[in-house]
């Protein structure tokens, strides 16, 4: 089986595999793009962009050191507020992000959110070219409420709360010292940047496990709130 062949194996069977080794993140990107592409060929639609590693706590805890890029689709959304099924995951974790709305290539709105990231790869260990490969571990997304932009949303304060105990504190500074800097590197590494497309600007805190039965909420200062119930069980 090839890469691209091995990864969605693992994607819809829910079973880890262990790492590939890809040799480059051009070679690995090629395999990003094929890889997405099977999921549209089977019905699912583009609807966004997120950035990934773009703080220096997700470096640390994925031990790599490059911003990197990945897509979403529709098939990857879950509704504020909504309930997400486990069942077809390997070791999830989640984390509070800042979305952003695309209009006319630019933010038209921000909103708190939630990305729920599940690596396909054994014990969530990778190279940094495997996890590109590995469409940088997207899994699901959870969107809140959308807000004009405001003029400054570089030290914002979030929070993760984990059945209503804070369990991760952050800044929106984490994200590359201002969560538009993820937008302007994510544009011009994606390239085109669809209007209404959601972009996903990195995570603010360190991850934590998703867990079945507990209620998950992001807490963005002035931005409001996204949470999701996880329902169900996972397991590698």
């Amino acid at each position: 089986m090839t890469v691209v062949e091995d990864l969605d194996a693992a994607l819809l069977g829910a079973k880890a595999i262990p790492q590939v080794n890809l040799g480059s993140v051009d070679e690995a990107y090629a395999v990003q793009a094929l890889l997405v592409q099977r999921r549209i060929d089977r019905g699912e639609k583009m609807v966004g962009v997120k950035m990934g590693l773009t703080s220096k706590a997700k470096m640390a805890q994925v031990g790599v050191d490059q911003v990197i890029w990945g897509r979403l689709t529709d098939a990857m959304r879950v509704p504020d507020g909504g309930t997400v099924s486990l069942e077809g995951f390997i070791h999830p974790r989640i984390e509070p992000e800042v979305a952003f709305l695309v209009r006319d290539g630019a933010i038209a709105a921000v909103a708190p959110a939630l990305e729920i990231i599940d690596s396909r790869y054994a014990d969530f260990k990778f190279t940094l070219p495997d996890v590109i490969a590995d469409n940088t571990s997207a899994a699901a997304f959870v969107v809140g409420a959308w807000s004009p932009m405001p003029s400054n949303v570089d030290n914002l304060e979030v929070l993760l709360e984990v059945d209503g105990a804070v369990v991760q504190a952050g800044s929106t500074a984490a994200i590359l010292g201002d969560p538009r800097r993820a937008f302007e590197q994510g544009a011009a590494m994606a390239g085109e940047l669809k209007d209404g497309w959601v972009f996903l600007a990195g995570a603010a805190t360190a991850a934590v496990p998703l867990e079945r039965g507990t209620f998950v909420r992001a807490v963005v200062e002035g931005l409001g709130m996204a949470s999701v119930k996880a329902v169900g069980s996972w397991g590698s």
